[in-house]
């Protein structure tokens, strides 16, 4: 697990041209933070690092966003609006979960549902502030997830970037992230 603080909109920005710079075919990234926090600051600069031509917009309205003309072609979903798992399923999103290119997930953590905090029991509807309890217990939401991202032909699982981004100040915001699978 990585934890890096951003100063600036600018900082959170060259922090995703840095992953945009080396993603692979394939790459899911789920990003959880409040409104406000720098999820799509974090994708414009992935963007740019994938040398995406378009301006990056916030997909909260359209589900998806699409753009094609980088490297790789960039999947920006949002699914904010949408209630449960299964309106998730039902808008047709899990195709997603296999992209011909990245894909990046806003609210990741209403896909996943609910999620247990090992350390005290208390369940959650969104992303833990302690992301490292997401990963120290197998969650069935994480398993759930991750079965998702099995190959359709084999048992590779694709890579995932879990992502919490916290707002620590007016321009300041801590970004904690871990990648799984491979």
């Amino acid at each position: 697990m990585v934890s890096y603080i951003s100063h600036s909109p600018a900082e959170t920005e060259a922090l995703g041209e840095e992953w945009g710079r080396s993603a692979q075919i394939g790459l899911v990234i789920g990003l959880c933070g409040d409104l406000g926090a720098g999820k799509t600051q974090l994708v414009k600069g992935l963007a740019r690092g994938l040398g995406t031509p378009s301006g990056v917009h916030s997909p909260t309205f359209s589900l998806v966003n699409v753009y094609p003309g980088g490297r790789l072609t960039l999947f920006h979903l949002d699914v904010y609006r949408l209630d449960s798992p299964a309106q998730i399923t039902a808008a047709g999103l899990e195709e997603y979960l296999r992209p011909e290119g990245v894909t990046v997930i806003e609210w990741a953590d209403k896909w996943l549902g609910e999620v247990r905090n090992a350390e005290c029991g208390v369940r959650s509807g969104g992303c833990s502030s302690d992301i490292g309890s997401l990963f120290r217990t197998p969650h069935s939401a994480l398993r759930t997830l991750h079965s998702a991202l099995r190959t359709p032909h084999s048992r590779i699982l694709l890579p995932l970037r879990w992502v919490q981004l916290e707002t620590l100040s007016d321009t300041e915001r801590r970004i904690t992230y871990e990648d799984t699978g491979a």
